[in-house]
């Protein structure tokens, strides 16, 4: 992400917030603009549209989440543990206040136009996490990855949800443990 003015950071901190807590066709301009502390014509001056900075919440929340996976897939040397490592994340995920599950499932509810910016943003973060559970399964030697991948992916985006409306706890434990199943499968 580029750098940001202290005024444009502000209305992103703001607007993610709002967007996650309340969604984003909840959330207009005229909130996100007064709860940051600058002016309408300040948010369009960062931004240019609410669209551009729904696309750039998802964006950042991408970044991190990445970041955050990605650390935890190089911290393991065994190849399994190297695939389950988005599981491992999880529960400190949603443990940091992700009570509204999934921001990208929740965004693709609410945006149904391919048009939109962040719809790419979206379709981009789960299509990422299938393709580092193929690529992780490959690496350990699984040689039909997309199967597993896709399987990996409706536990993990399951979970999420899971974790979300049925407030059933231990959803991240459970989940990891399904998925080791399923790699100790394909491992097989």
């Amino acid at each position: 992400m580029t750098t940001m003015t202290p005024g444009a950071r502000r209305i992103l901190d703001v607007a993610a917030e709002l967007f996650y807590a309340h969604g984003i066709h909840a959330v207009g301009v005229d909130t996100i603009a007064a709860e940051s502390g600058v002016t309408k014509r300040t948010l369009y001056d960062r931004f240019g549209s609410k669209d551009v900075l729904v696309a750039t919440y998802l964006r950042e929340r991408d970044e991190r989440w990445r970041a955050r996976v990605s650390a935890a897939v190089a911290a393991e040397s065994e190849p399994a543990r190297r695939v389950l490592a988005p599981f491992a994340v999880l529960a400190d995920w949603v443990a940091e206040g992700t009570s509204r599950g999934c921001a990208f499932v929740n965004a693709f509810a609410e945006i149904d136009d391919p048009g939109h910016p962040a719809f790419a943003v979206i379709r981009d973060e789960k299509r990422w996490l299938r393709d580092l559970f193929a690529t992780e399964l490959a690496g350990a030697g699984v040689a039909d990855a997309e199967t597993p991948a896709r399987q990996l992916l409706v536990l993990h985006e399951g979970a999420l949800v899971t974790h979300a409306v049925a407030a059933e706890p231990g959803v991240p434990a459970a989940t990891e443990a399904a998925a080791r199943l399923l790699v100790d499968a394909a491992l097989s």
